[in-house]
């Protein structure tokens, strides 16, 4: 790693807080005139995760910042007009179709891979862009089948060749339908001013280690690197140049470095009160959740249900630019069920109440019902508060 300059800037701990909340869109007024759109421009990817239970994830990040933003706009807004298109990126994720020349790095590494995970008969591959190049957008299954008879892991030989070509850049995935990948050509899906893979790796990375450090306003290396899953060497090769200034912030044990423009005004205005999915960019890196939220969060979906603690896909309530519980819901019909409530504190009862309230109604139930709570004396005053 290089020697890195001697931060001039120090920020509480507070305000590195605050800092994050603007940036992430949680602080201020929300942009409503740029709506959907604007929020993943200004988050630079979007999640996406096959768990549904009020909503998918990728409907939850924008209803978190925007309000109650109707579902039908959240998918046109990502999928119309070719906004926005679906690659690696933290995960599987939504990015904006002006993102898409600095992923080039990406994509070379993927294609010098010899097999990547599958091995793949000769000729598959060419059949794929041929049928796509003939028929237009298809999803696997119209593409010939996406699994073979064995286990949910088994792809077919169409599957692993579109999913080859997506990696390798050579098809786009334009939408989810019905929560399949629709692919196409990058030719014609992709504008041909940004159709290219010109630049460098050193161009794209600094691209990404800046857009990072705008989504985030303040983060350490870990942090920044994360957010696009680069290397912890990509990020220290590109940092110098990439237009952040490093900081310290009290209490963190690491260098940070954060967005030059989040400094130069305090941050200030209304805080949101939400749930938050578990994977907004706000609370995805647990390490960086618990440093500035002192808030400990992990996915519980994938624990064996005695082992789990706060529920199966437990949200956090963000109130008062403050983490205060979490809250694991279901749907019954018109009923949205909180399965299981955990609030950190008493003065979480009001905001939880105000959260679940509001994305009862966001969804179309007219009823909520609390099942548990972590402290039973609390129930009253919050199902008091919800009615």
């Amino acid at each position: 790693m290089t020697s890195l300059p001697s931060p001039a800037i120090e920020l509480s701990a507070d305000e590195a807080r605050r800092i994050a909340l603007r940036a992430q869109g949680f602080l201020g007024a929300p942009d409503r005139r740029s709506g959907v759109r604007g929020v993943l421009r200004h988050l630079g990817a979007v999640q996406l995760d096959t768990i549904s239970v009020l909503a998918r994830s990728h409907e939850l990040i924008p209803y978190a910042r925007l309000g109650a933003v109707g579902r039908d706009t959240v998918e046109a807004a990502y999928w119309t007009d070719t906004h926005a298109f679906e690659y690696w990126s933290h995960a599987a994720c939504i990015l904006p179709i002006e993102e898409w020349p600095h992923f080039a790095f990406r994509r070379r590494a993927y294609r010098t891979r010899p097999q990547w995970h599958h091995d793949l008969p000769a000729g598959a591959y060419d059949q794929v862009i041929k049928q796509l190049r003939a028929e237009g957008p298809l999803t696997a299954t119209e593409l010939g089948g996406a699994k073979n008879k064995g286990e949910w892991w088994d792809w077919s030989e169409s599957k692993i060749a579109v999913e080859r070509a997506l990696m390798h850049g050579e098809v786009v995935c334009t939408e989810r339908r019905s929560w399949k990948r629709v692919y196409d050509l990058a030719e014609r899906a992709v504008p041909d001013a940004l159709l290219h893979d010109d630049l460098s790796d050193a161009a794209c990375l600094r691209r990404l280690v800046r857009l990072a450090g705008e989504a985030l306003g303040v983060g350490t290396r870990a942090d920044i690197a994360d957010y696009h899953r680069l290397k912890g060497e990509q990020f220290d090769a590109v940092v110098a140049d990439s237009g952040l200034v490093p900081v310290t912030v009290q209490g963190w044990s690491k260098p940070a470095w954060a967005d030059p423009k989040a400094l130069e005004t305090t941050p200030r205005g209304r805080h949101r009160t939400t749930l938050l999915s578990p994977f907004d960019s706000l609370v995805w890196e647990r390490a960086r959740t618990e440093r500035i939220f002192g808030f400990t969060h992990r996915l519980e979906a994938y624990v064996p249900k005695p082992k789990r603690i706060h529920g199966y896909f437990a949200m956090p309530l963000l109130a008062g630019g403050r983490l205060l519980g979490r809250v694991d819901p279901a749907r019954e019909g018109s009923t949205l069920v909180a399965k299981q409530v955990t609030l950190d504190t008493p003065k979480a009862v009001a905001p939880m109440a105000q959260a679940l309230l509001e994305a009862a109604s966001w969804v179309g139930c007219d009823a909520v019902r609390v099942e548990r709570v972590n402290r039973p004396e609390l129930t009253a005053e919050l199902v008091a508060a919800l009615t």
